[in-house]
């Protein structure tokens, strides 16, 4: 029982971490972990989700130095007939331009809105309006 309980538990953790993603927040990941975590077992489920989404969703916040940095950058605007959306990938023609000092992010500018990208994957982390 103690194991299913367990596994229950990193696979809500696993929703939560990817729900923390999409939303790129402390809270929301909190808030997604411990729903996914009550769901699965119970209140002691729900503080471990909301715990562990917790811990992933400050984990996946954008420094403010990063948005500051690409703010200073005049690159230009490409029009992109998909929806950009955070979370998922920009397509291959959008160039993805290196953020100053950061390395683990890329950046593009998007139907006029600059965009944080993920280099390893191109899904957009974060979009500044």
């Amino acid at each position: 029982m103690r194991t299913r309980v367990a596994v229950s538990l990193v696979a809500a953790s696993l929703l939560a971490s990817t729900a923390a993603f999409a939303q790129s927040t402390t809270v929301e990941g909190a808030a997604n972990g411990a729903a996914a975590g009550g769901a699965v077992a119970g209140p002691v489920g729900a503080m471990v989700g909301g715990t562990v989404g917790a811990a992933v969703g400050a984990g996946l916040e954008i420094p403010n130095a990063v948005i500051t940095s690409i703010d200073a950058e005049r690159a230009p605007s490409v029009v992109v007939r998909e929806r950009v959306v955070v979370g998922e990938p920009l397509p291959d023609t959008v160039e993805l331009r290196p953020v100053p000092r950061y390395t683990e992010y890329r950046y593009a500018v998007v139907n006029d809105r600059r965009v944080i990208v993920d280099p390893r994957t191109r899904r957009v982390i974060k979009i500044i309006e």
